[in-house]
């Protein structure tokens, strides 16, 4: 089962699975890029294997720019990126649908995750490289009191909202004339979870992470507390206790007879 799909700008098809193995990418003529399946001969080509996306550029291939950064050999992709090669723009879209939350869901933050730590971290556009967290709401727009301010004439006021409902984050959309786009889909209202892309704008691009700790479950603490105050038993122990005695009785002969010697 495919984790990603390759969407190839305008052309009016479905968007081609990529499972695993290596995927050319070949221009067919002005605009136009085939995928040519084991690789081929292109200079460009995605490896698709269980650690995820690998794009690899070879000498003198065209140039290619992958969420409007350049490439010269290669870049390791998440759904969501884009792909500029020839100005031909492929986009990486999850497999799995974008889950959609229920209208009216404004639950609070899980009390029995305290070392949850919800981040949005920038990974392209002016917010590259910064976080926000999120452990209050934070508002996406063109507003003076946005959190994550986009200054376009554009861009609406009020664009979006990001906040932590439970153990996931929920992009609520504010009346924007666009929306916003995850993991390559176009969306509105969406469930985000650590990993997932969330793009405003065109090129402003964020990253869930969500670092945590998960507490161990009352059997496995009980189990390592009596770990820790009973140390294991040493191996042949027994084994060797009646050659102890046997060593201490030896002595304790050795000794008496000195002493019956020496007051002789």
């Amino acid at each position: 089962m495919e984790s990603v799909r390759l969407r190839i700008g305008t052309q009016q098809r479905d968007d081609r699975p990529l499972p695993v193995g290596v995927h050319g990418i070949a221009r067919t003529g002005p605009g136009r890029i085939e995928v040519v399946e084991g690789g081929g001969d292109c200079p460009l080509r995605l490896c698709v294997d269980r650690r995820g996306v690998w794009l690899n550029v070879d000498t003198g291939a065209p140039g290619v720019h992958v969420n409007g950064r350049h490439v010269r050999r290669m870049a390791m992709l998440r759904a969501g990126d884009a792909i500029y090669v020839d100005g031909v723009e492929l986009r990486l879209v999850s497999a799995q649908p974008v889950q959609v939350p229920p209208v009216g869901e404004e639950a609070g933050p899980a009390e029995d995750m305290p070392n949850l730590r919800v981040v949005l971290r920038g990974v392209g556009g002016r917010f590259h490289g910064r976080c926000f967290t999120l452990e209050r709401p934070r508002l996406v727009g063109r507003h003076v009191d946005a959190d994550i301010r986009i200054d376009d004439p554009a861009f609406a006021d009020r664009h979006a909202r990001l906040e932590l409902v439970g153990e996931q984050v929920v992009l609520r959309d504010l009346g924007s004339a666009e929306g916003s786009v995850v993991n390559g889909e176009a969306v509105r209202d969406a469930w985000l979870e650590a990993g997932d892309q969330v793009v405003f704008d065109g090129h402003h691009r964020f990253v869930v992470e969500a670092p945590r700790r998960r507490p161990r479950a009352p059997e496995e603490a009980a189990t390592g507390a009596v770990a820790e105050e009973l140390p294991a038993p040493a191996q042949g122990r027994a084994s060797r206790l009646p050659w102890l005695l046997l060593a201490a009785a030896a002595l304790a002969l050795l000794l008496a007879a000195l002493f019956l010697f020496g007051q002789g």
